[in-house]
C-alpha cells in the first residue's frame, strides 16, 4: 500500500477551520473485516509515509493493533458506530424492528409523497450498465443541489473515471441504485456498490427543497423493500460515521474508531497535541451548550 496525503482536519460541524497534511497509509476495514473476530495486520511503512490510518477498527481491537507498531504513536481521531442491517429476516420483520412512532412517521411521509405524485410513489431502480448510464446524469442533477456536495464535497462523483468504474461494476452485478421522482422531477438518489454479499451505502442525497418531506428516508425504505425481495445480499452496510438516518434503519452496529499510528517525530507529536487539545475544547463546548439549553428549557417550563 502506498501513502497518500490525508488532511488532519480541525472541524466544527461540517466546517473545516484548518488542516495539517500528513502522508498516511490508509487501511479501510470492510464490514466483513469489522464483524470477523480477527486483528487486521498492519502494512509496512515506507520512508515517505508519516504513519498509518486504520478506519472502522473495532474498539475492542485497538490494543492488539497498536501492539503491532510499538515504535509509532497511537492516536484515536474519532469514535462512531459502524451500522448495518441484516437482510435475511424479511422486509416486514426489519420494519417491525423499528418503534411504532418511527413506522408511523415513515408511512405518513410515504403517503404524503405518493399523494403529491398522483397517488403512487415514483421510485425507479437501476442495476445494469445501460440503466446506470441513464441513472448517473439524473442523479448528478440532484447531487449538485445537496449539502453533501456543497459543504462536504462528497456528492455523487461526476468524473469519467467514476463513470467507467460504475459501469464496470454494474456489468458484474455489483451496483444497485434508485431515484425518487415527484411529477417527473428527481428529488432523491441512492447509489450502492457490492462487496461480496454486502451492499454498501455509498452515496445518498436529496434536494434540500424537499427536506421537510423526508425524501431520503422514504427512498431508503423502498430500496430496502427491493433488497429484501431480491435476496441477493446478506447485509446492508451503512459504512463509517454516525447519523440518525443510519441508526434508524440499522439492525446492528459495532463500536469503532479511526486509529492513527504516526512516527514519533516532533512535527507529528505537535500535530497530535494540537488535535487532542482542539477535540477536548469542542467536546467541552458541546457539553456547555447542552447544559445551557437544558437550563433555558427549565426556566421556560417554570414560567408556564
Amino acid at each position: 500500500m502506498s501513502a497518500v496525503v490525508q488532511p488532519l482536519k480541525f472541524q466544527v460541524g461540517a466546517r473545516t477551520l484548518w488542516s495539517i497534511p500528513r502522508r498516511l497509509v490508509r487501511v479501510p476495514l470492510s464490514l466483513a473485516d469489522v464483524l470477523e473476530p480477527r486483528v487486521p495486520p498492519l502494512p509496512s511503512l515506507g520512508d515517505a509515509a508519516d504513519g498509518i490510518l486504520v478506519t472502522s477498527l473495532p474498539e475492542a481491537r485497538v490494543a492488539a493493533v497498536t501492539a503491532q507498531a510499538p515504535g509509532l504513536i497511537a492516536f484515536v481521531r474519532q469514535r462512531y458506530t459502524r451500522y448495518f442491517a441484516d437482510l435475511d429476516g424479511g422486509f416486514d420483520a426489519w420494519l417491525g424492528g423499528m418503534s411504532a412512532n418511527t413506522r408511523s412517521g415513515l408511512k405518513r411521509k410515504a403517503k404524503k409523497l405518493a399523494k403529491r405524485s398522483g397517488g403512487t410513489l415514483d421510485v425507479r431502480a437501476y442495476r445494469t450498465p445501460d440503466e446506470l448510464a441513464v441513472f448517473h446524469p439524473i442523479a448528478r442533477t440532484v447531487s449538485e443541489r445537496t449539502y453533501q456536495e456543497a459543504l462536504l464535497g462528497s456528492g455523487l462523483p461526476a468524473t469519467p473515471a467514476f463513470v467507467r468504474a460504475m459501469l464496470a461494476a454494474a456489468a458484474a452485478d455489483q451496483v444497485r441504485a434508485w431515484l425518487l421522482f415527484v411529477d417527473g422531477f428527481p428529488i432523491a438518489y441512492l447509489y450502492c456498490t457490492a462487496e461480496g454479499d454486502t451492499l454498501r451505502y455509498d452515496y445518498l442525497g436529496h434536494d434540500p427543497e424537499w427536506s421537510d418531506w423526508s425524501a431520503g428516508s422514504v427512498l431508503q425504505v423502498e430500496a430496502m423493500r427491493v433488497l429484501f425481495a431480491e435476496s441477493r445480499f446478506a447485509r446492508f452496510d451503512f459504512t463509517e460515521g454516525e447519523g440518525q438516518h443510519k441508526r434508524q434503519f440499522a439492525t446492528g452496529g459495532v463500536a469503532c474508531v479511526d486509529l492513527m499510528l504516526l512516527r514519533p517525530s516532533l512535527a507529528n507529536r505537535a500535530a497530535i497535541a494540537a488535535l487532542a487539545g482542539f477535540d477536548r475544547t469542542m467536546a467541552l463546548a458541546k457539553r456547555l451548550t447542552r447544559k445551557l439549553r437544558a437550563e433555558a428549557l427549565v426556566r421556560r417550563l417554570r414560567r408556564h
